[in-house]
């Protein structure tokens, strides 16, 4: 299935159609979750891949085999794409799901449900830098023209998946309906083991301390970077150009310092404030200036 000049439009947002259907879409909102089911919940370029990998090597105690054999789209799914499958997993494990979608749309399927949701946030200009550069090689989202036009869709909330600020607010302001952790970018790169701790507390998994060292090992970007399983290089070109750009293309904290004019910045951060106004425990942990 190609489709990739096709968008979708669900709920008021577009999705590409190379990955989604209004079946697909409409088949997630009402996903019937079980009771130990994993959700990682993201905004795009959020760090959905590291956290399919932590996950991975959390559940397999450090054993990196599923890592290097499987890839990560089939061991966290995204709900919401065409290519969902049969995801129970053998020995009535966990399931990991992994989904773009805002709350709203999945609150009908998640509103009975006890399955835990991890929600990882990441400074949004960091988002937009790198989601600019990810339309630049995926051949089913739009030609993001320049950064400064990019930009200004991503503020506007019109680029594919939605806006960020909606996300953001629609996952985090509903926590306390959740069973919900959240998780940011910064501190994952801060701090990757006491992350890894924090999540196997919330997943009543514990870890011995090789058993962590293991786990932080392979999830560091340079190690995953390589990794076919999770860099996405078993892709064809003619869906993912990576001639043109890397998947995995930096992993730091604070790229968009070397992307955005002074003017940017300060038309991003009265629009943040805005949108953010009233807002409070949103765990979303970064360097402002």
């Amino acid at each position: 299935m190609a489709r990739l000049e096709v968008t979708e439009i669900f709920c008021g947002i577009n999705f590409p159609g190379h990955l989604h259907t209004q079946e697909s879409l409409h088949s997630a909102q009402y996903f019937g979750f079980q009771n130990n089911d994993i959700v990682i919940a993201t905004y795009p370029k959020s760090g959905t891949t590291w956290m399919q990998e932590i996950l991975t090597l959390i559940y397999s105690k450090g054993d990196d085999l599923l890592a290097k054999t499987i890839p990560n789209w089939e061991r966290a799914p995204w709900l919401e794409q065409i290519y969902l499958r049969d995801i129970q997993r053998d020995g009535g494990g966990p399931r990991f799901l992994t989904t773009h979608l805002q709350y709203d749309i999945l609150k009908p399927a998640l509103k009975n449900s006890q399955a835990k949701v991890i929600y990882v946030t990441r400074n949004p200009k960091d988002v937009a830098v790198s989601f600019y550069h990810f339309h630049k090689i995926a051949k089913f989202l739009p030609d993001p023209g320049t950064f400064e036009e990019f930009l200004t869709t991503f503020l506007e909330g019109t680029v594919h998946y939605g806006s960020w600020f909606d996300h953001v607010k629609g996952w985090l302001g509903h926590k306390d309906e959740l069973k919900l952790l959240c998780v940011s970018y910064e501190n994952m790169k801060k701090d990757l083991r006491g992350a890894i701790k924090g999540l196997c507390k919330f997943l009543g998994c514990p870890m011995y301390p090789k058993e962590l060292e293991d786990i932080e090992r392979h999830c560091d970007f340079s190690t995953m970077s390589k990794s076919s399983m999770a860099n996405y290089t078993t892709v064809p070109p003619e869906i993912l150009d990576q001639n043109q750009g890397k998947f995995m293309r930096k992993g730091i904290v604070g790229d968009w310092k070397e992307h955005f004019t002074s003017e940017q910045t300060t038309r991003f951060d009265e629009i943040f404030k805005k949108e953010m106004q009233g807002v409070r425990h949103l765990c979303l942990e970064w360097d402002q200036e």
